[in-house]
């Protein structure tokens, strides 16, 4: 699994023009799921994310987690993670997971963050043409995979 997290000062999704999903301070985060990821894998992105200390302190040093600032979460499922850009000039989507498996471990992540103490958890609309809006407060953006985490 692959996660993109952007610290936001706000951020919405919508679709066919209406706002479906909207938050506040926080993390717009896309998620990518690969075949072959596991619910272990989300579990250690779970784990991870709402803990990452990627808010600033009163000295502005990035010292503080989501769950400290009491942030709120918007996630998006994102195929196009997994791009393969290797050959040619068009991208090949062979390494992402099937729509019915990616979309059972992105319900499974976004349960773990709704259950982690996050104030607040949203989703896009998973395989919808979303339209996504953020300000990125930074900008601070982090790309984690649930591979390299121990």
């Amino acid at each position: 699994m692959k996660a993109v997290i952007q610290r936001v000062i706000n951020s919405s999704v919508s679709i066919d023009g209406k706002i479906v999903s909207a938050i506040e301070k926080g993390y717009m985060i896309l998620l990518g799921v690969e075949q072959g990821d596991t619910k272990e894998e989300a579990d250690k992105l779970v784990k991870k994310i709402p803990l990452l200390r990627i808010f600033e302190d009163e000295n502005g040093k990035m010292n503080l987690s989501c769950l400290d600032v009491d942030g709120e979460i918007l996630v998006v499922s994102q195929f196009t993670l997994s791009a393969d850009c290797s050959h040619g000039r068009r991208p090949s989507f062979i390494k992402a997971a099937p729509p019915d498996e990616a979309n059972e471990l992105y319900e499974y992540f976004v349960e773990g963050l709704r259950k982690s103490g996050v104030k607040k958890v949203l989703t896009g609309e998973f395989g919808a043409d979303m339209k996504v809006s953020l300000i990125n407060d930074g900008p601070v953006t982090i790309i984690l995979e649930s591979k390299e985490l121990k």
